[in-house]
Formats: structure tokens, sequence, C-alpha cells
């Protein structure tokens, strides 16, 4: 609405303000006229009544200065001369039915004209003429002068004037007066309007861009239309708003900058303010939220750890950094909370939670790596030192027993070469130093040459070993050699895991895409506890077979590395005594 703005306020003000002026003015002015137009008639009565006094003073005939009095007098002036106590004389005939010398002799402030020959003035209601349809009385204003020629007698000149005359004088000059009022009224409405809309034009636009600049407009200017307080208050926000421009587009680089920080970090990070609220995550830190979220039942999305908030309290208590440690969902993450400065306030606090799970695998891997080995070269170790002790002692009597100690010793050593070349070979292929030397390689004589190799060891073992081709292109490039070392490895493994009158299949088939290779037994079959780890060095999951037939445990680990370096994979599939399936899939080279 009009009136809720600048323009209609300023506009009001002036209009109020000018019409209280205008009111008490007018007021006053009428006032004033009324007591003029009062004084100029009392004056102008009394002048008159003074020089008719004057003249009947100044002629003895008395007859003859009547008649000069009665020519100085207009039409609506009257007088009426009192010469004693029983004579009157009236300028108008009208005047013997209004007045008797009763009314004057009788009239407490009219008599003083005769008891102390003074002036006398007064309002008078003229008597009632007689007619009865007029029954309202006229208004006159009387003057009495004393006659001091007839002073002993009591004389008097009385001269008096209807008001009706003066009243119509006064209204006429009212309406005027009101007239002029209301015509300065409407200019000052006028102007008062123009005033307002010049003053609050700028204003508004500059309220229209103060709107835009807070939705973050701060290209538009606000014109500077004067030169005056309003132009330098332009002038003014126009280089406020190039500077908020300036700080605006400063603080958005740097929040993106801190976001781009944020996001490219593997850590992730959380920024909590006093009251323990997180106000700034990270896509880790939100992952790290999630996997708590998942683990936990019934809890607000809101809700920061418990293990993260303790630490966070214990920093802002302490007041310095606090470090811990969570297990969530088989990973690991390390929590570093430091308190947030604001001068000497503390205003909040940070954390940072770093994924300790591959260091922490790792550092088991290198446990476990060590003890593997260590397990492993005890035993051949320790034959080796017996039995060669037990030559050296002589405890060997015949040369058949000395060929068996030989024998024996030669197989441990052999254990340990084959140990020591498949760990060098593993750790070349961990480190990328496997060179692969890929061919053409014509897939169904390589099967055949594989399983062809096996043939005897099935049978001596008392199973089948079967191959099985179903291939849509004869052709595909690989490694030959080290593809032979994954194979044997499996079928291998499948011919010792599987009992007499067993069956182990050797399935080929490709896609347009992938080569495809199955090695599956119906033996003894992998534990489900097992199956996630059968591919890392040394596990053994049967930990009660012989030494002679589990080997050294690094063939699986070797197997999967190879099939990695022709950025291929290997899954396995198994049941506890119904067989396994490890099936290898090698892509087409793009």
């Amino acid at each position: 609405m009009i009136w809720r703005s600048v323009v209609g306020k300023l506009w009001a003000t002036i209009l109020l303000f000018f019409s209280f002026v205008l009111f008490i003015l007018t007021l006053l002015l009428m006032q004033f006229l009324n007591n003029y137009l009062v004084n100029q008639v009392t004056n102008t009565l009394t002048n008159t009544a003074a020089k008719i006094a004057v003249i009947l003073e100044q002629h003895d005939d008395l007859h003859f200065g009547l008649e000069v009095a009665w020519e100085i007098l207009d039409d609506v002036t009257k007088v009426i001369i009192v010469t004693d106590e029983n004579h009157m004389y009236y300028s108008s005939t009208t005047d013997a039915n209004h007045f008797d010398l009763s009314y004057f002799t009788e009239d407490k402030e009219l008599s003083r004209v005769f008891s102390e020959n003074e002036v006398v003035k007064k309002d008078i209601l003229l008597p009632d003429n007689g007619d009865k349809d007029n029954k309202q009385k006229e208004e006159a204003l009387m003057i009495g002068v004393p006659l001091e020629k007839f002073s002993n007698k009591k004389g008097a000149v009385f001269i008096y004037q209807s008001l009706d005359v003066m009243k119509e004088t006064t209204t006429t000059t009212t309406r005027l007066i009101w007239g002029a009022a209301f015509i300065a009224f409407v200019l000052t409405t006028v102007f008062a309007f123009f005033l307002s809309t010049r003053i609050s034009s700028p204003l508004i636009k500059m309220r229209e861009v103060a709107f835009e600049v807070a939705n973050g407009e701060f290209d538009t200017k606000v014109p500077i239309l004067t030169n005056d307080e309003i132009g330098e208050l332009a002038t003014a926000f126009n280089q406020m708003r190039k500077r908020l421009k300036v700080n605006m587009n400063a603080l958005n680089q740097e929040k993106e900058q801190l976001s781009s920080i944020l996001s490219s970090m593997a850590d992730g990070v959380f920024m909590f303010n006093r009251d323990g609220k997180i106000i700034v995550k990270n896509p880790p830190a939100e992952r790290f939220l999630h996997h708590w979220y998942y683990e936990q039942e019934n809890v607000q999305l809101d809700v920061v750890p418990t293990k993260v908030l303790e630490l966070f309290h214990q920093a802002i208590e302490g007041k310095k950094e606090q470090i811990g440690d969570i297990s969530l969902q088989g990973r690991y993450w390390s929590v570093i909370v430091s308190p947030l400065y604001n001068n000497e306030k503390i205003r909040g606090a940070v954390a940072v939670l770093r994924d300790m799970t591959e260091e922490r695998e790792m550092d088991k891997l290198r446990k476990d790596f060590v003890a593997n080995v260590s397990h492993e070269l005890r035993t051949p170790i320790a034959m080796l030192q017996g039995y060669s002790e037990a030559l050296m002692d002589d405890v060997a009597s015949s040369e058949e027993e000395r060929k068996e100690i030989a024998t024996v010793i030669n197989e441990e050593s052999l254990r340990m070469g084959r140990l020591v070349n498949e760990l060098l070979d593993l750790a070349r292929m961990e480190s990328g130093h496997l060179r692969l030397r890929e061919e053409i390689v014509m897939v169904q004589p390589f099967m055949e040459k594989i399983v062809k190799k096996f043939a005897g060891l099935a049978k001596d073992n008392q199973l089948e070993l079967q191959l099985a081709l179903h291939l849509n292109e004869v052709e595909w490039e690989f490694d030959p050699d080290r593809m032979e070392q994954v194979l044997t490895n499996l079928i291998d493994n499948a011919i010792r895991h599987t009992g007499e009158g067993g069956l182990v299949e050797v399935n080929a088939r490709n896609s347009h895409n992938s080569l495809i290779i199955e090695v599956k037994d119906n033996g003894t079959g992998i534990p489900s506890e097992d199956l996630p780890f059968v591919f890392e060095r040394f596990y053994k999951a049967d930990k009660a077979r012989t030494r002679g037939k589990s080997g050294t445990g690094l063939g699986l680990a070797i197997a999967k590395n190879i099939v990695d370096s022709h950025h291929g994979s290997i899954d396995v599939r198994s049941k506890l005594g119904q067989g396994t399936t490890f099936t290898i899939l090698i892509p087409r080279k793009s």
C-alpha cells in the first residue's frame, strides 16, 4: 500500500503538517478579520455619533441641526437623539415603535451615558416590530455618545447599525479564506507528491538493487539522479556493491578451493560446531557415516558416531588433539580430532578419518608371510640338518641307508628351491616386473597338450580326467607359458583333492569378448569360511593335509597374479563334500 511506502509517509507528513498550520492560520485570520470589522464598525459609528453631537452643539436651532445630522447618515445606520426626559428624535419613523426613553434609562450599560457622561457600546437585539411571521430578532451594535449641550438635561446621541451587514461581510471573507486554503491544500498536495516522489525515486531504485544484490546479482547499478545527499548515498551504494562483488567472488573461490581440496582428499573430514553438530563433511566422511548407519539400527541420520563424539568432547575439554581408532564393517579407521579456535575461544573441532585397513592388512600379511615362510622352511631345514648329522655321525651303516638319506636331503633341497623360486616369482608379479610374452595361440591344441600331461597322474589316482571344448573362435591372444602354469596348478590341485573314482573336468568356451576356462572336480571341496582366502599366500584350507600332498601354498596366489596381468579374473565356487570349480576369464585384446 502507498501508506507503507516512503512516498506515502513523506506525502502524508507534509500534508498533515501543512494542513495543521493552514487550519490554525485560517482560524487566526478569521478571528482577526472579525475583530477588525467589529472595531471598524464601532469606530465608524462612534465617529458618526460624535459628529452628530458636534453638529447639534454648534447649532442653536435644534431642528436645523437634526436635519443636518440626518443627512450624514447612510441607509443602514440609524440614530436616536435624547434631549431631555421628555423629548426623543428618531432618524427613522420605525424607531419610534422600537425604542422609548425607558429602554435607555433603565438599561444598566446604556444608562451610563447619562449618569457618567461617557461613551457606551452594547450589542442589542432590536425590539419586535410587530411582524408575526418573522419571530427572529435582529442583532445590532449600539453606541451612545453624551450631548454636553444637554448634559444637565441628560441628553445623548444613540447610533446603531444592524450586524447582518457585518455578518455578510464576515461570511464572504470566510468563504474567500477557506477557498484560498483549499487551493493552497491542493497545491500543497501536488507539491508534496512531487517532492516525495523526487526524493523517494532514487531510494526505491536503491531498494530494488539491494534486493537484486541480496539475490546474488552484483552487476546492477543505482542511477545517480541528483548531486545531493541521496546522490552521494547512491554513489556509496555502488561502491559498496562493487566491493561486495569482489569479496563474494573471493569467498566463492576460496569455498570452491576448499570444496575441491576436501573432495579430492582420500581421508574423511568432519567439521563440528561448538555443540557437536556436523557442519561440513567430504565424500569419504559421508561413506564412513553410511557404513556406520548401516551397522547401527534405529539411528537418526544426523547422529555422530559415539567414538568420534567422545574424541570431540575430549578435544573441547582438554583443548588439545585427540587420537583414536574405529573398527567398522571389517575396516579400520584412525581418527584425529583437533579443536578449532576463534581468537582465543574454541568454536568447534575438525576430525580427520584415515582408512588404515590396507595398512593393517599389509602389516598382517607381512607378519603372516614371515610366519609362513619360517614355518615352511623350518621343516626342510630341520630334516636337512638331521639327515646331514646322521651322515656325519655314520649312523647309516649300509650303502642303501646312505642313499635313502641322500634322497631325502635332495627332495627337501628341491622343495626349498621350489619355495624360494615361487616366492621370487610372486614378488616380481606383485611389484609389476612380470613381463608377459603374449602371442596368438590355437586354443584346442593348447588345452589338449595340458590335459594330456596329467593323464598319467589321473590314471595313477584312479580318477577320470575329461576335456570339453565349445569354441566359436579357435585362436586367442595370451602368454601360453604363464597360462600353462596357471592351468597346471589348478588341475594338479583338483587331482590331489579328488578321491578315487572321482571326476576332473576341464572346459573351455569363448564369446565375442572373453575366453572362459573352467577346472571342475567333485572332490572334497573347500569350506565356505575359507573361500575368501584361497588366493592368499601360504593359505591352506585343509590344515591337516600331509606335507607331501599340500605343496607350498603359493600356487593359487601366483595363478591369480598371472590372470590379473592378463586383465582377466579368476573366481572359485565350492561346496564342502561336493567339489570345487575354478573359472578363468581372459578378455579379448582391444
